[in-house]
């Protein structure tokens, strides 16, 4: 396993993180701690949660397994969760005010079984909520000791610079992360979220790496989602990825080319796709979405795994979205493209 920054801030994490919206649902409890305890044995330290998954059970579950650690694991794990999204049926039972967040944050506390949570994240921009109030919030959040660290999750460019500027302008605390949709088959975060991450500082904690199952080799032109997998049992969740804005076949050419160099290189397909977004520009950790051990273990495969830059080009072309409007496509880029002259020899 392999360790970066938590953004600009000086903790470090694994690059894989252990997502565990699964749990409670997908994964049973005695699948959910063996999938834990196999994330910390490969050296995993970052495990990430939200108060919605599985209607709170997951982190239950995350605490569960906590109270059973030695001191020397609980000190190693660092711990995310989320609040934004409905809990209860109140008109103030979601949202970003500090109503709400209190209210979330002291109920995720709770469910964890901990004092504090090292990085906690705002599921998704509210507008409703001024920015300010949010982040007042987060502030006296972070000075009581509640949480270390604040991210976002699910924003666009313009909500994260928002968010940044309003922070700087009123001196309260930064977000220091983004956790965005990011993979093979949904790269459009390129064009104006990366860069505003990348100007900002915030590492990016791409969620669905594997593309909903796509990236991993189980559907074929000739075969479609079908059985105990998540698109077979909910085929619209494959819609998206597999026509994009009509794009089918793009997305045959991105899993074309993660199969031909997992097999040159004899690996998964999945490590493949895994390793690709590791790599990515200001990528702190890729989250890890797992149904059972087996697949966790295959994914851990891709700790330590690295593309050659022919490999990594090949990626880059299938994958390429292709904006062709302003002002991402080819008009908006030479207007934003700039060069330095050559150099001048009298």
């Amino acid at each position: 396993m392999e360790y970066r920054r938590l953004g600009s801030s000086g903790a470090i994490v694994s690059t894989l993180a252990m997502g565990t919206m699964t749990f409670g649902t997908e994964s049973d409890e005695a699948t959910s701690h063996s999938q834990l305890d196999a994330f910390f044995a490969a050296g995993g330290n970052l495990i990430d949660a939200a108060d919605v998954y599985s209607g709170g059970v997951s982190e239950e579950i995350i605490g569960r397994w906590l109270a059973r650690q030695s001191g020397e694991v609980r000190s190693r794990v660092l711990l995310a969760t989320k609040g934004r999204f409905r809990t209860g049926s109140a008109p103030n039972d979601v949202g970003l005010s500090r109503r709400h967040l209190r209210a979330a944050l002291h109920a995720s506390l709770r469910r964890l079984g901990v004092d504090s949570v090292d990085l906690y994240q705002v599921h998704a921009h509210d507008p409703l909520t001024p920015p300010e109030e949010t982040l007042s919030f987060l502030d006296d959040s972070v000075r009581a000791g509640d949480i270390a660290y604040v991210g976002l999750s699910n924003y666009t460019g313009w909500q994260l610079q928002q968010i940044v500027g309003v922070a700087e302008l009123r001196s309260l605390v930064r977000p220091i992360t983004l956790q965005p949709q990011y993979n093979l088959l949904a790269r459009e975060i390129e064009w104006e979220i990366v860069p505003a991450c990348l100007a900002n500082g915030l590492g990016l904690l791409p969620w669905s790496p594997l593309g909903g199952g796509w990236l991993t080799g189980k559907y074929t032109r000739e075969t479609r989602p079908s059985g105990a997998t998540r698109l077979g049992e909910n085929p619209n969740r494959g819609v998206e990825a597999y026509d994009r804005r009509g794009s089918v076949e793009r997305t045959w050419a991105v899993i074309d080319a993660v199969s031909s160099i997992a097999g040159h290189r004899a690996v998964s397909m999945a490590q493949v796709a895994l390793a690709w977004l590791v790599d990515r520009p200001g990528v702190s950790s890729v989250i890890l979405g797992a149904r059972t051990l087996e697949q966790l273990n295959e994914n851990l495969g891709a700790a330590g795994l690295h593309l050659t830059a022919d490999e990594r080009a090949t990626l880059d072309t299938a994958s390429d979205p292709a904006p062709a409007d302003y002002p991402y496509g080819t008009a908006g880029t030479e207007q934003r493209a700039r060069s330095l002259p050559p150099p001048h020899h009298p």
